[in-house]
């Protein structure tokens, strides 16, 4: 996936602000199943949160935050606390939920 903007990711970030968690990363981290759920959960709904339950170290987070962009094809675009933000693009351009600014409003 492209490269979010900084203004790209604030507009995605305030668009979750209400968003409850919908996967959810326990102590083995990320499984066949993890992976799975973050697809689906992606695939349905674009734009997801993700919760850590037993990983509570910064580095930890981001490392595990990495590996699911490389598995799933998504964007993090942010990280608050435990919970992190996802963002990948429906593949199909009918089932797009979210239209994501391509220029910064003045």
């Amino acid at each position: 996936m492209e490269q979010l903007k900084g203004f790209q990711r604030s507009y995605l970030r305030s668009l979750a602000h209400d968003l409850d968690p919908v996967v959810y990363i326990g102590q083995n981290g990320i499984t066949e199943a993890v992976e799975r759920s973050i697809n689906e959960a992606l695939d349905a709904h674009e734009l997801i949160k993700l919760k850590f339950i037993e990983f509570k170290k910064k580095e930890q987070k981001d490392q595990i935050s990495k590996g699911i962009e490389e598995r799933t094809g998504c964007v993090m675009v942010g990280m608050i606390g435990h919970v992190a933000i996802f963002y990948r693009r429906h593949k199909e351009a009918k089932k797009r939920k979210i239209r994501v600014p391509v220029r910064e409003e003045v």
